[in-house]
């Protein structure tokens, strides 16, 4: 007879207990590898896309460094003359010299057939000169009319580059050559090769033209067409390669990519000249250990927080009833006591911040006293020299309109040297009646060479009243100029610039605004541009004093300056502001 014997129920509720805390663990810990899994994957797409930005800007800047080059030989007399006459000779070494300034593999001038004429590598084994290149694309848009560019591997030098080309105009506006220019990209590969990076610029035809990973370069992540084919047939612009598909898939969402098997983080920049892709590919194997780590200290922290809480659950229970009420008393006190440290210390940071603004305006004020006194007293010496040779010329020869004009550009030097000591010391310049009409036509004169660079015509109507205030003439043109000056500024790089210019008189007050269509304040403010040393152009073209100096004169005149940026956010408008003076406008008021 066979004896069972039956498991205590207790025993089966331990054992399906155990095997439900295992099931729900293993439930919790896949989900805790998932979540930090996905979250630092997402920090390393972050990091990828910063890697990629920064490799895209220096891409795109290397491409557009040179694109005004080809602009500027085009109208090089040297070049000119070189097409129409046939003389070469002292052409060859001035390319040659530009080349090795810039940096460039080589320079070289084409006549209307495609033959080579010139070229800075004119004395080289693989001189340009005597090749035809007309079967380039950059040569055929170029003889078009067209700024030419293409990237492909050199007919004469089998080197790869990027050409840029520009045509060649005579007197009467006509092609008689083209001018281009070739630039090697290959050095962008060993950069991203000594950082460890894996990093490749595709074309439109999502052909490989660089690569961290040599084995990648000329393949393509996607077949080419027949046609494609024949085009880069046509152009020689990959002669001897297969332009072989690479073993590439990549999501349709992106972020993940796979090439030669292996799966890696992808992000790419599509916004590069010609319909290029920059593609940065990363490892995943940190996100991964990552998130090993993190679950593993999940459950840690976890099995520790559980014992500890049992340990403390058994003593607070004891506890809980006698210390509620103490603990709330406390916690009112602490409260109470907290909300008066904070308080106390936010208006303590109130009081630092204050304290550091003032003496940070303070240093920059002392700063730019000491520059201003600097450079008008080393420039006192060379225009006192200037007008004395004026002078001296006078006494010998007749004054002529070219002296006068000279002298007049003097006397404007010196008035603006004499302004510069505003911020070195207070200025005690005696006022006198102008109508800003006059300062207007003047600083337009002074401005006609700025304006004609960008081929702008202010949009100005002269007012048929005067708009007469009490002031210093020399420093309102100041004023006036400095404004005009930073909104040709503003629209060096805008495609349609427009610059206008409007007056008037409202109680009071008369008003001058500019307004421009350039870049605006951005996130800048009329109080922050005040402050000496503050500008919103680019490292280097500026020092920021203008409209410091420009405040600080319209203030002494009981004027101010204001600014703020259009309203379609299409460039900045400012407005001077000045004390009207009625008696100068109507002087028999005056009279009476």
């Amino acid at each position: 007879m066979t004896q069972t014997t039956d498991t205590p129920p207790h025993t089966r509720s331990s054992r399906t207990a155990a095997i439900a805390f295992v099931v729900v663990a293993l439930i919790v810990a896949a989900g805790v590898w998932a979540a930090t899994y996905r979250y630092f994957t997402a920090q390393e797409l972050q990091r990828a896309e910063a890697r990629m930005s920064l490799y895209h800007s220096t891409v795109l800047s290397e491409l557009e460094r040179f694109e005004h080059l080809t602009h500027v030989l085009a109208v090089d007399p040297y070049v000119i003359a070189a097409l129409e006459d046939g003389t070469t000779g002292a052409l060859n070494p001035r390319l040659a010299s530009f080349s090795d300034a810039a940096g460039l593999d080589a320079i070289f001038l084409m006549d209307t057939a495609g033959l080579t004429i010139a070229a800075s590598n004119a004395n080289q084994d693989r001189s340009f000169v005597g090749q035809s290149y007309a079967f380039r694309p950059y040569f055929q848009d170029a003889l078009g009319g067209a700024t030419g560019a293409f990237y492909g591997i050199g007919a004469t030098t089998g080197l790869p580059g990027y050409f840029i080309a520009d045509p060649v105009r005579d007197a009467a506006g006509r092609v008689i050559g083209v001018v281009a220019l070739k630039l090697d990209l290959a050095p962008f590969e060993q950069a991203w090769r000594d950082a460890g990076e894996q990093v490749f610029l595709t074309d439109r035809q999502t052909v490989v033209l660089l690569s961290s990973n040599p084995a990648w370069r000329y393949g393509t992540l996607d077949p080419l067409p027949p046609e494609a084919r024949t085009r880069i047939t046509e152009t020689r612009q990959f002669p001897g390669q297969p332009l072989d598909s690479l073993d590439w898939i990549a999501n349709a969402d992106g972020g993940r990519a796979r090439i030669d098997g292996v799966r890696r983080l992808h992000v790419a920049s599509a916004d590069l000249p010609h319909a290029w892709r920059l593609h940065y590919l990363g490892r995943n194997d940190t996100a991964i250990l990552r998130a090993w780590l993190a679950t593993g200290g999940f459950f840690v922290v976890s099995a520790l927080g559980l014992l500890f809480a049992q340990y403390q659950r058994g003593r607070r229970l004891g506890h809980a009833l006698r210390r509620s009420e103490e603990e709330e008393a406390q916690l009112r006190r602490a409260n109470t006591a907290l909300a008066r440290e904070i308080e106390e210390r936010r208006r303590t940071e109130q009081r630092l911040d204050e304290a550091r603004g003032e003496l940070e305006r303070t240093s920059r004020l002392a700063a730019l006293g000491q520059l201003s006194a600097s450079v008008t007293h080393e420039l006192g010496q060379p225009i006192a020299a200037m007008r004395n040779r004026l002078t001296a010329h006078e006494i010998k020869h007749a004054e002529s309109p070219l002296t006068q004009t000279i002298g007049g550009l003097v006397d404007r030097m010196e008035g603006i040297t004499r302004q510069l000591k505003f911020f070195a010391r207070s200025g005690d310049e005696p006022f006198e009646n102008v109508d800003l009409r006059d300062c207007i036509d003047a600083v337009l004169e002074l401005m006609v060479p700025s304006l004609d660079a960008l081929d702008l015509v202010p949009d100005y109507t002269r007012p048929e009243h005067p708009l007469c205030v009490r002031g210093s003439r020399l420093r309102l043109e100041q004023v006036l100029t400095n404004l005009l000056r930073n909104a040709v500024d503003a629209m060096e790089d805008v495609e349609h610039p427009a610059l206008s210019l409007r007056t008037g008189m409202t109680q009071g007050v008369v008003w001058i605004e500019v307004a421009d269509t350039g870049h605006g304040l951005g996130s800048a403010t009329l109080s922050d541009l005040r402050e000496p040393f503050v500008t919103t152009r680019a490292s280097g073209q500026g020092m920021g004093l203008g409209l410091a100096i420009s405040s600080g004169i319209l203030e002494d005149h009981g004027g101010q300056l204001e600014g703020r940026n259009r309203a379609d956010g299409t460039g900045a408008v400012f407005r001077m502001t000045l004390p009207e003076r009625t008696a100068l406008l109507h002087p028999e008021v005056a009279a009476q």
